[in-house]
């Protein structure tokens, strides 16, 4: 083995701690993209997925930028970000999109939150409760943003420039009090109004979900995956 290249999984908090650390990762160890995962800008959720605040984020890039520099390197930093996760408002996800903006990040490939598995924050989804501290009959509550549309208005904040999103967004500005981001200029989050031939969003269909068309079984519940017992179609033979 010749080289290391480190593309993503860094603990760039325990990074920051060595500067030394830092140097020598920006100018041997990085292949031109390092992804790192700041996963939101609020302290809310922050606090659930006990992750650092931006300043953190903030220091690592300092770094990252003065080492890349000295290295001779035109290097680029990656943040991740995810919507929807237990302890995240509306607002929340409209203060990330404005940071996003204000930074020229485009996400291109975003994702909402799904409980999983032994994961602290399923049980926070589920249950409502932080169970990061003690819990008891009135302990802290957590906003857990559920329902198809508060998940695709979160998913819609991180792709703010997508115009697809923006009706939805103007809704939700306008019902949020804060109609000043919608507008024509450079300061604003979303325009006033949408481009002509340009779509309203959609979510994306399943590729094995119920078609009328198809004129095969019965047609299952909404948004049901279909397999031999929920109307699947019987396999052709060859």
């Amino acid at each position: 083995m010749k080289k290391v290249l480190v593309s993503s999984g860094l603990r760039y908090d325990l990074a920051i701690e060595s500067p030394e650390y830092v140097k020598e990762l920006v100018t041997h160890h990085v292949g031109g993209y390092l992804k790192i995962a700041p996963e939101h800008t609020e302290n809310g959720p922050l606090s659930k997925m006990m992750k650092p605040g931006m300043g953190t984020y903030d220091r690592f890039k300092e770094l990252f930028e003065k080492f890349s520099k000295k290295a001779g390197k035109e290097q680029y930093l990656i943040p991740y970000f995810i919507a929807a996760h237990p302890g995240t408002t509306n607002e929340d996800m409209m203060n990330l999109a404005i940071w996003l903006k204000s930074n020229n990040f485009r996400a291109d490939q975003v994702q909402n939150f799904y409980p999983s598995p032994m994961a602290t924050a399923t049980t926070m989804y589920h249950s409502g409760k932080n169970p990061l501290k003690r819990v008891k009959k009135d302990s802290e509550e957590v906003s857990i943003p559920k329902g198809d549309k508060q998940r695709r208005l979160h998913k819609a904040f991180l792709r703010y420039h997508d115009p697809a999103n923006w009706p939805m967004l103007r809704e939700a500005l306008i019902d949020m009090g804060r109609a000043e981001l919608i507008g024509n200029t450079r300061e604003h989050l979303i325009p006033e109004h949408q481009p002509a031939g340009s779509k309203q969003y959609k979510s994306p269909r399943r590729k094995n979900s119920y078609s009328k068309k198809h004129g095969h079984g019965t047609q299952p519940g909404k948004g049901q995956i279909l397999t031999q017992h929920t109307g699947l179609p019987p396999r052709k033979s060859r």
